[in-house]
């Protein structure tokens, strides 16, 4: 705050603080209190609401459990699709970061200047088009007669075309396109500030590649790292537009059974209490990941 008012002024420090209080508490903090409300109580007519059969319940928390059976393995199937978007979520993550993370190193550390803009600028030219116009471009991509499968199929390397759009193939691959460039940018940035003498002195005492980047290179990207992974975490686990698109009844997102109890089910209070319970599972991994590379707030917002 000090440090802005020093940049700033107070007048323009107000200003900018205030509108992001007000754009925090309008935007983000009242619509999740209006949640948490509505989760608490039974779905109900208008008509009944706040008479004597609406009361302070947990049903709605308890109907996502209810039914599991440890013994049969039998679970219901929203919590069925509550464990499928954990993992499928999970692993968006840890492809994102396969992905990325030797990018993110070329154009930080070997590309020179020249050559690492243009590598950045071709990463961000596709996301200047809508999220649903490319999630439909590779529904085109992935379709059973589409590209992909064409070029497969005349590069001998399949028999016959895969249904990448029946199972969850589709969903990872079009949520790892679509959530690339969060877990880029903060890799990116990350490593940039690595001091290159490090690397170099690494080499001349005959270090492998591979154990430079395990003692020199990923520790000091932690925070990067860090951020990329719950960045991408969070949305995918919250995503809609894809698996919506690129999924089959068999693959249906959280997101989805949500959607389903709000507009189609017209039981607002259930889909309040699922939407509640993806907020604390993305909250969860937040918590986690920065327990797990030991790196706080500050180190985040670096």
């Amino acid at each position: 705050m000090s440090a802005l008012v020093r940049r700033y002024g107070w007048p323009i420090t107000l200003f900018m603080t205030g509108t992001t209080a007000v754009w925090l508490v309008v935007m983000v903090i009242l619509p999740a209190l209006v949640m948490v409300e509505y989760s608490f109580h039974p779905n109900l007519p208008v008509t009944k609401r706040g008479g004597p059969e609406d009361y302070y319940t947990l049903t709605n928390y308890a109907a996502l459990f209810r039914g599991i059976d440890l013994t049969t393995w039998t679970f219901p199937n929203d919590f069925t699709v509550f464990i499928r978007t954990i993992w499928g979520a999970s692993l968006v993550t840890f492809l994102s970061l396969v992905v990325c993370y030797p990018i993110a190193w070329h154009v930080a550390k070997i590309a020179p200047p020249r050559r690492a803009a243009v590598m950045i600028l071709l990463l961000v030219i596709p996301f200047w088009i809508n999220e649903i116009l490319r999630t439909f471009a590779w529904y085109i991509i992935l379709a059973y007669q589409g590209p992909l499968n064409a070029a497969l199929l005349g590069l001998g390397i399949l028999d016959k075309p895969v249904r990448w759009l029946s199972g969850s193939g589709g969903v990872l691959i079009g949520m790892t396109y679509a959530f690339l460039l969060f877990m880029m940018f903060p890799l990116i940035n990350a490593i940039e500030t690595l001091d290159t003498n490090q690397v170099e002195a690494a080499k001349d005492l005959g270090a492998p590649t591979w154990q430079i980047h395990r003692r020199i290179v990923i520790p000091h990207a932690k925070p990067g790292i860090a951020v990329g992974c719950i960045m991408v975490f969070v949305l995918a686990a919250s995503s809609y537009i894809v698996p919506a698109l690129l999924g089959s009844p068999g693959t249906r997102w959280f997101t989805e059974t949500i959607y389903v109890w709000f507009f189609e089910g017209q039981d607002w209070p259930r889909g309040s209490a699922y939407a509640f319970i993806l907020l604390t599972l993305c909250i969860t991994f937040i918590m986690l990941v920065m327990r797990l590379f030991k790196v706080g707030l500050a180190d985040i917002a670096k």
